[in-house]
């Protein structure tokens, strides 16, 4: 959870932090998938998320595969329904404090597991983007699918 706008650096700092939490767990991969909704902030195409993609990529060592749900298929995302067991857990009660979003949030259980919840208190400011130039780079460290050009993308920056 965040106190800031919800944004490209945002969802990046959040995947370092849990990958920071995690990587002895799952120190045997040499690939993350991560599956994706439609959001603006984490778009295939979005240059300030491509970029901490490619970064995160290189830093953690690990190939990358962002894996989009198509349009309209919020239905086969298994977090719309975690969001709906959070829902249905916190029944309309008003979070009208961090605390008790955070309270709420980190007491609900989905398929036998409690979440871990943090807070990133860091100000986050919307319109980061890249120029073509500054993006280059970044984009030669992508191989998109053939047929599915904007829902599948490899991410591999380990060797450079």
């Amino acid at each position: 959870m965040g106190t800031s706008n919800e944004t490209s650096d945002f969802i990046g700092d959040c995947l370092e932090l849990w990958w920071e939490q995690n990587k002895k767990k799952y120190a045997h991969i040499t690939q993350l998938v991560i599956n994706l909704d439609n959001g603006p902030q984490l778009a295939s195409n979005r240059t300030q998320f491509i970029r901490r993609m490619v970064e995160f990529s290189k830093k953690a060592g690990i190939e990358i595969r962002l894996v989009y749900y198509p349009p309209y298929h919020s239905k086969d995302n298994p977090i719309e329904r975690c969001w709906g067991i959070l829902e249905t857990h916190w029944n309309g009660e008003l979070l009208d404090s961090i605390s008790k979003a955070v309270g709420w949030a980190g007491s609900m259980t989905w398929k036998g597991i409690k979440p871990v919840v943090h807070v990133l208190e860091k100000v986050y400011e919307t319109g980061v983007f890249l120029t073509k130039k500054e993006l280059k780079p970044y984009l030669s460290k992508l191989k998109r699918s053939l047929t599915l050009t904007k829902l599948n993308v490899c991410i591999n920056s380990i060797n450079g």
